[in-house]
């Protein structure tokens, strides 16, 4: 089992990482609360992990922080959820508003992320509620570290490419883009944008 990898980061194309160990490269799809805070291309990084298995082959999903992976593994144990529904709703909302959204019982918030219908937020509502106080709050999702700036097309199309892979459809990922000032903002910035419009 797989529980830490510690080595150069390598490139990061939000939710994959590739992280070079002693010469192994692993690709690691991490939540944007983790992107925000990763260094630089080139720089150490020490991730927590969790191994899981997705369709007959192993995944690694990685965080900077144990509380984001205990987060992630309270969500997955949640009935209808897996990792990449977690991994949007890391993403997509910070822990301590995810745990004030279980605590008051607000599904409507729940609902605005993606691959979040009613009955799903129900569940995770009615599930969640003991498990949280058992995992350490993840902290929120984190201010977006310097991260050089791109093209704005560059940055708006690896955005768009991100949200996607979160779980958001072609055109409702366009729409989150749109009206957001995207010069000489990094990828990393737009998506932060995106999903905090997404929740409002």
């Amino acid at each position: 089992m797989i529980g830490r990898l510690q080595g150069t980061l390598i490139d990061k194309q939000p939710p994959w990482l590739l992280v070079d160990v002693q010469g192994v490269g692993y690709e690691v799809e991490a939540p944007m609360s983790t992107f925000y805070e990763l260094p630089a291309a080139g720089e150490r990084v020490t991730l927590r992990v969790h191994l899981a298995m997705r369709d007959e082959a192993p995944v690694l999903f990685g965080f900077l922080t144990e509380a984001e992976r205990a987060l992630f593994r309270s969500l997955i144990r949640v009935s209808g959820v897996g990792p990449k529904l977690a991994l949007g709703l890391l993403s997509g909302i910070s822990a301590g508003e995810f745990r004030r959204c279980v605590q008051q019982r607000d599904t409507a918030t729940l609902t605005r992320l993606p691959g979040v219908g009613r009955k799903t937020a129900e569940r995770l509502v009615m599930e969640m509620q003991d498990r949280l106080g058992a995992a350490p709050a993840a902290g929120g999702a984190g201010m977006p570290g310097v991260a050089p700036a791109a093209p704005a097309d560059d940055a708006r199309s690896e955005a768009a490419s991100a949200l996607v892979a979160l779980g958001y459809k072609p055109a409702e990922a366009s729409r989150l883009l749109d009206g957001l000032d995207t010069e000489g903002q990094s990828s990393e910035t737009l998506i932060r944008a995106a999903l905090q419009k997404a929740v409002r």
